[in-house]
């Protein structure tokens, strides 16, 4: 992912996205570049128009960001519903105690 914000940094800055660009990007940034995933991304953006992919996207984030909300927001409840079954449980237990001891008198 450090690569393609490399990229897209240069790019928003009205850097020409190159070898040499990325790399110096990386190496500010403390990563230690590879040579080869930076040639092979640099060929990749080659006639491809940056700014029309970034307006295409601009949906996508509030779109993931719902189903992530949604999976948030389902995670938070259910440690509830756990506890509620723990109960539960016990309760159960304890009322099945209760029914051996009438039991035995």
């Amino acid at each position: 992912m450090e690569y393609i914000y490399a990229a897209l940094l240069l790019h928003s800055s009205g850097k020409e996205v190159s070898d040499d660009g990325i790399k110096k990007v990386l190496e500010a940034a403390g990563v230690t570049p590879d040579e080869v995933r930076i040639k092979a991304l640099v060929s990749a953006l080659e006639g491809v128009d940056i700014d029309k992919i970034l307006s295409q996207a601009t949906a996508m984030p509030v779109v993931a960001a719902a189903p992530a909300a949604a999976a948030a927001e389902t995670e938070a409840k259910k440690p509830a519903a756990k506890a509620e079954e723990e109960e539960k449980k016990e309760e159960a237990e304890e009322s099945g105690i209760e029914g051996l001891g009438a039991l035995f008198g």
